[in-house]
């Protein structure tokens, strides 16, 4: 075990501090750099000149500093912090048995007294001081986020501190900017006990899951709101996506995509109907019309919307279309597959919900970003729908189907920890409570 404690291996900090080589006209110090930057391109190719026969690291390093700031650059780039990896996915035959290995760690942890809570904060980042600050740091080293001998000590929250909040956030599936907001926060307060017990239940949810998969499978973690195309054991896509709501929450499931549909019309559940379009309806009644939705009866004639009470339940016998374009709430594809849910993935017009941290808001249907990328790889052994081919049939905004010329299995799961073969440890927020533990890990909106 590492003696660290932690989700992974670090590299040692630039012991070089100013300079580097023998005496100090040999080498490139700070102050040299920051005069360099200051003096613009011409500035910065001198001294580039200099770093390229005397420290190639350096000249790196100055090559990334441009257009960003140079502080935080320099520090970042002298040591290595172990990030998730893209390319390891959620579920792999592995999974359970790396996820079971890393629970020894966090049994450690534990019996160690767990770490400290951090101080409430409105908002930390690069450069602040606050007392919260070292908390933070021994927080960070507990949990394998930051290297104990390179942490650095003091309020003020430097580049090391970033560094290792950005890892934080990458393993908690948060929006990784380094500054430490309500989420953030929210989940460095997690309680080491929870996220041990979290570790246990998932690794029995990962034993039942991770067999036979097979080499070229998609993988929809729930919890996470996250897709994962995966063909032999990596992951070649990874999609952020838009999952149910709570109290309409998208069913575990297995099963095989076999089709795509092309600016698709959408068929309004009945569900919805109830829940959704029967209130909205009450309150803006030309709504149906701005959203380009059309009634039908049983014999398939269209009615218009001031035939129905909406002040009753009359809606639910009715079928719902809503044409395709832009504003449909299917967007430009829907992804089928047998569901007894009647389940799908689609695109969607509403894509500022994907930069959201908490993204829990369909009906149970997962919307998925850049879900193109998704569907090039399900067509890619399909004749007829090249990526060209694809584009082009999008474009004209004309109905159309795709057969997928071999089915790909397709899981949506429930997972709220696991660690892949390289060490690293992630946790997502217990979105369905369905953890067991009570609402220690269930986010709130906001």
């Amino acid at each position: 075990m590492r003696n660290d404690s932690g989700a992974g291996d670090f590299g040692q900090p630039d012991s070089r501090q100013d300079r580097r080589g023998g005496g100090h006209d040999h080498g490139l110090d700070r102050r040299a750099v920051v005069r360099a930057l200051a003096g613009g391109v011409a500035g910065l190719a001198a001294l580039a000149g200099r770093a390229h026969a005397q420290d190639a690291v350096l000249e790196q390093l100055i090559q990334q500093s441009q257009g960003r700031n140079f502080g935080q650059g320099f520090d970042s780039a002298s040591r290595t912090i172990l990030m998730p990896k893209s390319s390891l996915p959620t579920l792999d035959p592995s999974t359970a048995q790396t996820t079971e290995q890393v629970i020894p760690r966090y049994e450690e942890i534990v019996g160690k007294g767990g770490w400290p809570s951090v101080p409430a904060v409105e908002r930390l980042r690069l450069g602040n001081r606050h007392a919260a600050v070292p908390v933070l740091r021994d927080r960070l080293a507990v949990s394998g986020d930051i290297d104990p001998a390179a942490a650095g000590a003091g309020d003020i929250y430097d580049s090391y501190v970033e560094a290792a909040v950005r890892r934080f956030q990458a393993r908690h599936g948060l929006t990784v900017d380094g500054v430490v907001r309500q989420q953030t926060l929210k989940a460095l307060n997690v309680p080491a006990q929870v996220r041990l017990a979290q570790l246990r239940i998932n690794v029995v949810r990962l034993r039942t899951l991770s067999s036979n998969l097979g080499p070229k499978l998609v993988v929809a973690n729930i919890p996470a709101a996250q897709i994962e195309a995966i063909d032999n054991g990596v992951v070649v896509s990874r999609h952020v996506t838009v999952a149910g709501k709570p109290d309409r929450a998208s069913p575990d499931l297995q099963s095989r995509i076999v089709e795509v549909n092309f600016n698709p019309y959408w068929t309004v559940p009945v569900s919805i109907v109830r829940k959704d379009l029967i209130p909205k309806m009450q309150e803006e009644p030309d709504y149906l019309a701005k959203n380009h939705i059309r009634i039908f009866d049983g014999r398939g004639t269209e009615l218009q919307p001031q035939q129905i009470n909406w002040f009753s339940n009359e809606a639910v016998n009715y079928r719902f279309k809503q044409d395709p374009g832009d504003f449909n709430s299917l967007g430009s594809i829907r992804i089928n597959f047998p569901s007894k849910d009647g389940v799908y993935m689609h695109d969607t017009p509403s894509k500022g919900l994907f930069g959201e941290d908490f993204r829990f808001h369909s009906s149970g249907c997962m919307r998925v970003q850049n879900v193109r990328e998704l569907v090039n790889w399900l067509l890619a052994d399909t004749p007829g729908w090249s990526r060209p081919e694809i584009d082009a049939v999008i474009k004209s905004g004309e109905r159309k189907d795709a057969r997928l010329a071999a089915p790909v299995p397709l899981y949506w799961v429930y997972v709220t920890a696991w660690a892949t073969p390289d060490g690293v440890v992630q946790f997502r927020d217990d979105i369905y409570s369905r953890d067991g533990l009570a609402a220690s890990t269930a986010s709130t909106r906001g």
